[in-house]
């Protein structure tokens, strides 16, 4: 069974999941953009083995502290899909612009496609490509839990910005209807910023992209 817990990290308040297996005890931190200590507290204090680093996209409040961390546990990073290449590769000058402490360039150690799988433990994660707000930007889904790791493609009443560097607003708002919505009513989300909600919600009330617009 799937555990997980929110830790919002940064200026910008970015949702990182502390994510575990809980019969094996092996976790993942899904989107760490910063705060290195307190995301590691929250490992330690559950007595977890810290696993793997999963990246949704490449942005910088999503992944500020994947390559430290990464480095310093001797673990891997999975993820986004490869066409984020160029957001992670201008890390530096991204730090820059936004005020952040620096952070070295990166390259996961395996991109990630659609319909590939992530294993944790006993735990296997879907990996789903849903490209509009990034171009490499994937989502994570734990079936049996009817939970989705959406990073900044959805939100509760609204969903990604498009207006980034190779963003697309048409492509984005397929991602979610074609990739997103199949999945189940009953699906609850965690999005990059802000509360969860579930699929069915969004499709009754999102102004952006529910079923009446």
């Amino acid at each position: 069974m799937l555990r997980h817990t929110l830790l919002p990290v940064t200026p910008f308040q970015q949702n990182c999941s502390l994510i575990w297996c809980e019969r094996s005890g092996r976790a993942a931190l899904i989107d760490p953009g910063g705060e290195d200590e307190r995301l590691l507290q929250a490992v330690a204090e559950r007595d977890l083995k810290l696993d793997r680093i999963l990246l949704t996209h490449g942005h910088l409040d999503h992944v500020g502290a994947a390559g430290r961390l990464a480095q310093q546990f001797g673990i891997p990073i999975e993820g986004p899909q490869r066409e984020d290449a160029f957001l992670l590769e201008t890390l530096p000058e991204q730090c820059a612009m936004f005020g952040f402490p620096r952070c070295e360039a990166f390259i996961p150690d395996h991109w990630l496609e659609h319909g590939d799988t992530v294993t944790l433990g006993e735990i296997h994660l879907e990996v789903l490509h849903c490209p509009g707000h990034t171009p490499g930007h994937v989502v994570f889904f734990d079936r049996p839990g009817k939970l989705a790791f959406v990073g900044d493609v959805l939100f509760k009443d609204s969903i990604g910005r498009t207006d980034f560097e190779r963003g697309d607003h048409d492509t984005l708002i397929d991602s979610i209807r074609t990739r997103l919505w199949p999945l189940g009513d009953d699906v609850t989300f965690i999005p990059g910023h802000g509360i969860a909600s579930t699929f069915g919600r969004e499709r009754l009330d999102n102004p952006f992209v529910g079923d009446d617009v």
